[in-house]
């Protein structure tokens, strides 16, 4: 036999005909013999019997722990080979039973060992003609002994796990491995796929990915899924397990539609319980995605703003109608639904716009919104108190910086809804739990102070002589007063001449 063909062998694990053996190992020698024999490695003396507490007693040295601790490793190690001991026997009574019952043989005439990383070694007779009618590399390799009468010896070396490999033989003697495979986990099944796969045993990869294709995965079976099968590399046999989680080439209009279409239904959602469950879950979703920079669905800065735009118009709708009713029509609780399930689907918005650093575009629509705030004053409180939650929303991320807009867009900002901020605060800490009175004063402070020294102190002389009048039912920015005080009064930063003696020279070096 050629040299490549036996690096070929070596580099597999398998060693065919004892003719080719690289060692004088006794178990590569020309046997006849029929008999399955199960070999395992020289088991080691038994470890001393463990006390019934596995606290240690006060006294115990180190050592001691070290070394019960040990004998527990050991006896569960030594438990876990006996387990696996068992369930090797049993494959072995059925390859014995397969072979004569189904297949009319008796005399196996190939030797095939199996041996782990360990050492442990299980040897069994097998016949050429099944493992040539079902293994593709099987039948080139014993095909090149033509001898009649002469066994094989086949040493497959390194296994990661013996039972797997002596269980993918006895699967070569069985005629319907999908019913065998009924009942197996995953990762069982990715295991026997990996070997399939490696002696090109065909009917058993495509077993393996019938089973896969038809039983659920867990997320951590998933990726080992997915792992596996871009690692052996089968290409079009593995397409229908693939196409669970690989969707097919779509153009990014047709993702945003479907973007689209789910927030809007969650915007329209008639029952409230749902749709706060749907918004919980999107928003994560959406979350965890804008951390993979990797990730090729994403939803749109145009379809947010589209939605944005469709909840703005609601709202002026409703304030429109709310202005224009009769306190004493019966029906003004459901228009204030309507209005604060408007400015929830715009808070909800905006978040998302937050998370994905969209919102800049959005202060400046907000702050010219004068015919909302214009209908926002003439409206009593109750109706449109939730509607300022927007405002306060922005300042806090104008405040921690996630919002990064020009000056004049601040103060437009605050120009239009600061009022409104103002009478709504009471109702809004009161209406709702969520809101966090602390928060909202602390964007609110640092909102007005990163506008110029003049903006600062009209905004807050303002403030100043609100919050005489009504004190905690307005937000207490005294810190945002106390800094533009000091600012304007003490520090007093003005126009400073470079008073250093530092001189630049520059000069040109030869070259």
């Amino acid at each position: 036999m050629a040299s490549r063909e036996v690096s070929t062998m070596i580099k597999q694990g398998f060693i065919s005909d004892p003719t080719l053996s690289l060692s004088s190992s006794p178990s590569r020698t020309t046997s006849t013999t029929t008999t399955s024999k199960l070999y395992s490695p020289s088991s080691s003396p038994p470890p001393p019997p463990q006390t019934e507490s596995t606290r240690p007693i006060p006294n115990q040295t180190l050592f001691e722990m070290m070394s019960e601790e040990h004998l527990r490793d050991s006896k569960a190690i030594e438990e876990s080979r006996k387990k696996t001991q068992t369930r090797i026997a049993k494959f072995l009574d059925e390859l014995k039973t397969r072979s004569s019952n189904d297949w009319g043989l008796r005399s196996g005439d190939v030797r095939l060992t199996v041996v782990s990383r360990d050492g442990h070694r299980v040897s069994m007779d097998v016949h050429k003609r099944v493992l040539s009618e079902k293994s593709r590399f099987f039948a080139e390799k014993l095909s090149q002994r033509k001898e009649k009468g002469v066994s094989h010896t086949v040493e497959i070396s390194e296994c990661d796990d013996v039972e797997v490999y002596v269980e993918t033989v006895v699967l070569m003697y069985s005629d319907d491995l999908k019913k065998r495979l009924i009942g197996e986990n995953v990762n069982k099944v990715l295991a026997l796929l990996q070997v399939s796969a490696a002696i090109m045993f065909d009917a058993g990869i495509s077993s393996c990915l019938e089973y896969l294709e038809a039983v659920p995965w867990s997320e951590d079976e998933e990726e080992k899924v997915l792992s596996l099968l871009c690692q052996l590399e089968l290409h079009g046999s593995m397409t229908e397990v693939l196409q669970r989680v690989l969707s097919e080439p779509s153009t990014s209009v047709r993702t945003d539609d479907i973007f689209l279409k789910l927030l809007s239904g969650v915007l329209q959602a008639k029952d409230d319980k749902a749709r706060r469950e749907m918004k919980t879950l999107i928003s994560r979703l959406l979350r965890e995605d804008s951390f993979d920079y990797n990730s090729r669905l994403d939803v749109s800065k145009d379809t947010l703003y589209h939605l944005c735009h469709r909840c703005l118009c609601s709202l002026v709708l409703c304030l429109s109608e709310a202005m224009c009713m009769d306190s004493s029509r019966q029906d003004r609780g459901v228009l204030m639904a309507e209005i604060a399930r408007e400015a929830d689907n715009l808070q909800w918005l905006v978040d998302i716009l937050i998370d994905k650093r969209m919102a800049n575009d959005f202060v400046k629509l907000w702050a010219d919104q004068k015919e909302l705030a214009e209908l926002h004053s003439r409206i009593p409180t109750m109706y449109r108190h939730e509607i300022s939650r927007i405002t306060a929303q922005l300042c806090i991320a104008i405040g921690r910086g996630n919002i990064l807009v020009p000056k004049d867009s601040r103060f437009s900002l605050l120009s239009t809804w600061l009022d409104a901020l103002y009478e709504d605060f009471r109702w809004m800490r009161r209406a709702s739990r969520s809101v966090d009175k602390k928060l909202i004063e602390e964007g609110l402070s640092q909102t007005i102070l990163t506008l110029s020294l003049r903006q600062q102190q009209v905004i807050l002389l303002n403030w100043f002589h609100r919050f005489l009048n009504k004190g905690d039912d307005y937000p207490n920015i005294q810190r945002a007063f106390e800094v533009w005080w000091r600012r304007a009064f003490i520090r007093q930063y003005a126009d400073v001449p470079d008073s250093s003696n530092m001189q630049i020279t520059i000069c040109n070096y030869p070259t």
